[in-house]
Order: structure tokens, then C-alpha cells, then sequence
């Protein structure tokens, strides 16, 4: 680590930083020796790591005072909601949470109160669900893409807001993330999706036409926001751009706005 040390001109904090395991993983994992890169991954995993432990006293609390707590993650496609998601979930006890990434509705589904099938998967006392997309499917996606028509879109945007008052009185903690990513970054990520072979699955119609429909979804986010923001249920706007820094801001926020005790 001498060499690196004189060309790097590196602080001692960054020198025991890249010396530690995790360090030493993110320098040597690369082809190309990237020292400030293996620094700022260090960096983020061991805060990630720490806040995770966090997460697992924030759960105890939920379990023990019998806590209804419900996230939401919202935002364009490829904005890393599931891989935020997943940190979220790392390390707390699976009984006690649930993901919910709901497909399209059935026939059955359709002739239903649109947010009767969301009701169905709420958090009971003691329980944290998190939902990979949630009733605001409506709000964007769907009059986007013509998946509902233009009064199921008006009634949902009438009825959103009282929904979520009744789920608060109801005693439950409501937070609603949305991930905001630029353009050129969704076009990035897209493509390096679509070259990986593990990862084309994720690629849906819905998603081909997301950077055709730019400014359609830019639109309907706007209003969303301007109807749904509301001071008891405000929209959390996370720039997405780098996937760990949206991950840590997620987990940053989800333990300053609980009121657990550690």
C-alpha cells in the first residue's frame, strides 16, 4: 500500500479505509486500479452496514408496540427502487416484513374498488410492508401508457388523498419515496440491462417506451405531486442518480422519521 499512499497522497483515515476488507475487495476487484473509487464504496457500505443495524432496532420497535409501518417506492423505470429495497430489507427478520410487487390487476380485480387490492396487503400490528410500486400506478403509469381511462384516473386522484388519511388514523406510518433519475442515466441503465443476460428479464414493453414517453411521465409526475403532496403525506423526492447514495438517503430518512428507541 506504500505506492498507493505516494501516488494517491492519501489521508491515514483513507489508508486503514482501503486496507480493511471491504476495502481491499472494492480496489482489487476491479481490472483497472481505481483508489478513489474502492475509498468512496468503502465509505458507503460501512455507513450502509451501520444504518442496517439501525434498521433491525427500528424493527424490534415495530414488533414490540405493535407498529404499522408503510412504504412506499414510486419513480420511472429503472430508478433502483428494488435495489433499495433490498438494503432496506437486508438484515431485519423476514417474518416480520413483506415486499409487495403486485402484477397486473386479474378480470376479477378490475371490476373491484381500485385500492381494494392494496388494502388487502397492509401491514398488520407489528409488521412493515414495503410496496415495489403501489396504487400510483394510476397516477402515472396507467394514463400514460392507457391502462385506465380518463375518469378512473379522475376518481382515483379525488379519492387518493382521503385513502391515505384514513390509513394514517388508522395508526399507520405512511412514507412515500419517489426516485427521481435523469434521462441520460434511465437510457444508461437501460441498455446495460439489456446486454446483461441476467438481468433482460427486467425489461418489459412498459419499459421500452419509458424514454419515448419522457415527457408524458414528466407531466403526470408533476401533477401527482401537485395533487398528492400533501402535509401529512409528503412526497420524499430521492435523486437516483447514484444508486448507493439514494440508498443511503432511503434508510436515512425511513429511521429519522419513526419514532423507535433503540
Amino acid at each position: 500500500m506504500d505506492i498507493i499512499k505516494g501516488r494517491y497522497q492519501l489521508s491515514e483515515e483513507e489508508i486503514k479505509l482501503i486496507n480493511t476488507p471491504i476495502g481491499l475487495r472494492y480496489l482489487l476487484g476491479d481490472k483497472k486500479l481505481n483508489v478513489e473509487r474502492a475509498i468512496r464504496m468503502a465509505r458507503y457500505e460501512y455507513e450502509l452496514r451501520g444504518l442496517q443495524a439501525k434498521l433491525i432496532d427500528m424493527q424490534n420497535w415495530t414488533i414490540n408496540e405493535g407498529k404499522k409501518i408503510l412504504i412506499l417506492f414510486e419513480g420511472r423505470d429503472a430508478a433502483g427502487k428494488g435495489g433499495a429495497i433490498r438494503r432496506v430489507t437486508a438484515h431485519i427478520n423476514p417474518r416480520n416484513y413483506r415486499v409487495v410487487a403486485l402484477p397486473r390487476p386479474t378480470n376479477l380485480e378490475k371490476g373491484q374498488w381500485y385500492f381494494q387490492r392494496y388494502v388487502e396487503r397492509l401491514p398488520k400490528p407489528g409488521e412493515m410492508v414495503l410496496f415495489d410500486r403501489s396504487w400510483y400506478n394510476r397516477a402515472v403509469v396507467e394514463p400514460v401508457n392507457g391502462f385506465c381511462t380518463e375518469q378512473q384516473y379522475q376518481d382515483f386522484m379525488g379519492q387518493v388523498n382521503e385513502f391515505e388519511r384514513m390509513l394514517q388514523v388508522s395508526g399507520t406510518y405512511l412514507i412515500k419515496f419517489y426516485f427521481s433519475i435523469s434521462k441520460e442515466e434511465q437510457a444508461r441503465r437501460f441498455h446495460d440491462i439489456q446486454i446483461n443476460p441476467l438481468k433482460r428479464w427486467k425489461m418489459t414493453a412498459v419499459d421500452r417506451r419509458a424514454q419515448e414517453l419522457w415527457d408524458q411521465y414528466t407531466l403526470y409526475k408533476e401533477k401527482m405531486f401537485e395533487k398528492t403532496n400533501t402535509k401529512n403525506a409528503p412526497w420524499i423526492v430521492i435523486s437516483a442518480d447514484s444508486k448507493p447514495e439514494a440508498r443511503l438517503e432511503v434508510v436515512r430518512h425511513i429511521l429519522d422519521y419513526l419514532p423507535y428507541e433503540s
